[in-house]
C-alpha cells in the first residue's frame, strides 16, 4: 500500500504507519457515515432543537472525562488490552439500532426512539477520551518529531477521502430509504470494533511505568492539579488554549443551528447536504499535505490565526445565503452561490484543524508530555461542550439565524486577537 501511495517511510515507522493508515481508512469510513447523525435525528426521527443541540453536546461533553481515561491509562500496564475493551464496550450498543422500526417517525412514542439514538451515540463517543490521547501516546513516539505532523496529514487525507465516499453514498441511500441508518451502523459497531483493533497493534517506545499504587481519586485530583500547572506554566499554550476555548464555542454553538438552517430555510435532502460536506473535504485532502508540512514549519499560534480566519469567512458566508438565496438545481442538488464560497472557506479550515485539533498541543511540549498536554486540550474541550450548543440554540431562538452567525463571528475574532497578540508579547514557541 506504501508503494502504491508513493509515501517514503523510514524503516522504523513502517509498520506503525501501515497501520494508522489502515486504522485511518475504517476510521473515516465510519466518520463518514456518522457525518449526517444530527441529520437523521431532524430528518428521519423528528428530533426537536435542543435535542440536535444535545447530540453536539454530548460528542464533546465526554472530553470531560479525559483526565479520568488519561490516569486509566497511564496508571494500566497492559494500554493495548485496555484500548480493545474500551472499543467493544462503546460500539456495540450501534448493533441495537437494529430493532428501531422503519416508521419511527411517525410513531406517537417516537420520543423514546429519539432518546434511545442519543444515549447509542453517547456511548460511543465515551470511547474519545481514551483513544484520542492514546492515538498521539502511539503516534508521537513512533515517528519523528519532523515527520510527525507529515505522516499525520498522509493519513488524514486517506481518512478523508473514505468520509467522503461514506457521506455520498449514504446521503443517497438515505434519500431513498430514510430508515437505512437501522441496518447500516449496526455494521458499524464491526468495523468500529475492527479498527480499534487494528490502532492497538501500532507498537510504541515508551519505556512502560509501573502501576501507580496511590488512590486513585488523588491521582484524577493531582491530575487536575497537574492541568492547571501546565497551564500556569506554559504561558503560549495557556494562550493556545484561550483561544480555542473561544473558537470551540464558535463552532459549538453554530453548528446545531446550521442543521436547523440547512432543514428549515434551505430544504437540503440528504443528498444535497453531502454534496456541501463533500465538496469541503474534497478541497481539505487536496491541500491536507501542504498543511501537514506547514505546521511543523511555523508557530502553531500563527497557524491557528488561519484556521480561525477560514472558520469565520465559512459563517459569514453561510448566514448570507439567508439573504442572497440565488440558487439552481441538478440531479436533485440544491446549489446556492453564496454556499459554495461558505464551504470553499471550510474546505480550507477542515484542512487546518484536521492537524491543529488533533497535534497542535504536541508543537507546545516534550515527546513524554505529549498525553498530558493532549489531556488538558480534550478535558477544555468538553467543559465548552457544556454550555455551547445549548447557547447556539437559545441565540437562534431570541435573535434568529443571523443573531446565531454574528455570534459566531464575534467569538472567532477574540480569538484570532488572542493569538496575535499571543505571538507578539511572548515569542515564538519552540518545539522539544
Amino acid at each position: 500500500m506504501l508503494k502504491f501511495l508513493k509515501i517514503k517511510i523510514p524503516d522504523n515507522a513502517k509498520q506503525s504507519f501501515r497501520y494508522h493508515l489502515i486504522y485511518s481508512i475504517i476510521d473515516g469510513f465510519i466518520l463518514g457515515l456518522f457525518a449526517l447523525n444530527e441529520f437523521i435525528l431532524i430528518k428521519s426521527l423528528k428530533g426537536s432543537h435542543y435535542q440536535i443541540a444535545f447530540l453536539f453536546q454530548v460528542m464533546v461533553m465526554v472530553l470531560l472525562f479525559s483526565v479520568v481515561f488519561g490516569e486509566i491509562l497511564n496508571r494500566v500496564k497492559r494500554k493495548k488490552k485496555l484500548i480493545r475493551i474500551v472499543g467493544i464496550i462503546t460500539r456495540i450498543p450501534l448493533i441495537f439500532l437494529f430493532f428501531f422500526p422503519q416508521n419511527a417517525m411517525n410513531l406517537d412514542d417516537n420520543y423514546y426512539y429519539q432518546i434511545a439514538f442519543l444515549a447509542i451515540l453517547m456511548i460511543y463517543y465515551f470511547a474519545n477520551p481514551l483513544l484520542f490521547p492514546a492515538i498521539n501516546h502511539l503516534l508521537k513516539s513512533s515517528y519523528s518529531h519532523e515527520d510527525f505532523g507529515k505522516f499525520f496529514s498522509y493519513a488524514s487525507t486517506i481518512n478523508k477521502v473514505m468520509m467522503m465516499i461514506a457521506t455520498f453514498l449514504f446521503g443517497l441511500l438515505l434519500d431513498y430509504d430514510n430508515s437505512a441508518y437501522t441496518y447500516i451502523y449496526p455494521l458499524v459497531a464491526i468495523l468500529g470494533i475492527s479498527s480499534i483493533f487494528i490502532l492497538s497493534k501500532i507498537d510504541y517506545k515508551v519505556i512502560e511505568n509501573e502501576v501507580v499504587k496511590s488512590n486513585f481519586f488523588m491521582a484524577i485530583y493531582n491530575s487536575l492539579k497537574k492541568m492547571m500547572q501546565i497551564l500556569k506554566g506554559n504561558k503560549p499554550y495557556r494562550d493556545f488554549e484561550i483561544s480555542f476555548m473561544f473558537y470551540g464555542f464558535a463552532w459549538m454553538a453554530t453548528a446545531a443551528v446550521i442543521t436547523i438552517f440547512f432543514e428549515k430555510v434551505l430544504h437540503l435532502n440528504y443528498s444535497s447536504i453531502a454534496f456541501y460536506k463533500n465538496s469541503y473535504n474534497t478541497l481539505a485532502i487536496l491541500l491536507l499535505p501542504y498543511f501537514g508540512r506547514l505546521i511543523g514549519k511555523i508557530d502553531p499560534r500563527k497557524y491557528a490565526v488561519f484556521t480561525f480566519g477560514f472558520m469565520l469567512l465559512h459563517l459569514f458566508f453561510l448566514g448570507l445565503t439567508e439573504y442572497y438565496d440565488v440558487h439552481f438545481e441538478i440531479w436533485g442538488l440544491k446549489i446556492y452561490y453564496s454556499l459554495i464560497a461558505s464551504y470553499v472557506f471550510y474546505g480550507l479550515f477542515a484542512a487546518t484543524m484536521a492537524l491543529l485539533w488533533y497535534i497542535g498541543s504536541a508543537y507546545f511540549c516534550k515527546d513524554e508530555e505529549v498525553s498530558d498536554y493532549q489531556s488538558v486540550h480534550l478535558t477544555l474541550t468538553g467543559f465548552r461542550g457544556i454550555f455551547s450548543p445549548l447557547v447556539g440554540i437559545f441565540f437562534y431562538e431570541l435573535f434568529g439565524f443571523t443573531g446565531v452567525f454574528l455570534l459566531g463571528i464575534v467569538s472567532l475574532t477574540i480569538a484570532m486577537a488572542i493569538m496575535l497578540i499571543s505571538m507578539k508579547k511572548k515569542g515564538l514557541v519552540t518545539a522539544n
